[in-house]
């Protein structure tokens, strides 16, 4: 008994072939965040970075959100976020930076319940010149942090806020970075 694509005129069965495997492929559009998620996730729990990614790139950051990294050793999962300290999409205050800082480690503990710590910081690019090894055992190295907290699960969203803000225990901030990157406050 012949198949149903062999009774098919001429390449008709190929055409139809295609066709199924387009409206497959077609069928599903990843968003941008999605993309983000993807392209911006490391660490040795890819799967939960990626899941981070896709929660943090569905909003639009003033700060760009630059990677996502998740990694678990001996069953204690950490999640590092890195953000960029310079050419924010708005102009913020040093208060608004630490109201995006709150809301991503809130985002990312919901994201992934079993986080017990986020790395978070801040880097800008250092430039560097023509020829200079940027890669490999010899690197130079072509950003620094301006910026870092470390958050552990628990911690409240006022608490955070208000550490992040005095620049307590567990925060850095480089205050001449501070002093030139924010906007005054109204």
């Amino acid at each position: 008994m012949p198949s149903r694509t062999s009774s098919l005129p001429g390449g008709a069965a190929g055409m139809l072939a295609f066709a199924l495997i387009c409206g497959t492929a077609v069928g599903y559009t990843p968003s941008v965040a999605d993309l983000d998620a993807t392209a911006r996730a490391v660490g040795n729990q890819r799967e939960i970075a990626e899941r981070v990614g896709r929660s943090v790139f569905a909003t639009k950051w003033s700060a760009e959100v630059s990677q996502i990294s998740a990694n678990s050793l001996n069953g204690h999962l950490i999640v590092g976020i890195r953000i960029w300290g310079v050419k924010f999409h708005q102009p913020l205050t040093r208060g608004d930076f630490v109201s995006e800082v709150v809301a991503l480690v809130e985002k990312t503990f919901a994201a992934a319940p079993a986080t017990e710590e986020i790395d978070l910081w801040a880097s800008v690019p250092i430039a560097v010149a023509k020829g200079v090894i940027v890669s490999g055992d010899l690197a130079k190295p072509t950003s620094r942090t301006v910026f870092s907290i470390t958050v552990r699960r628990g911690e409240a969203p006022a608490a955070l806020r208000l550490r992040a803000s005095r620049g307590d225990a567990g925060v850095f901030w480089d205050e001449r970075w501070a002093r030139s990157a924010f906007k005054a406050p109204a």
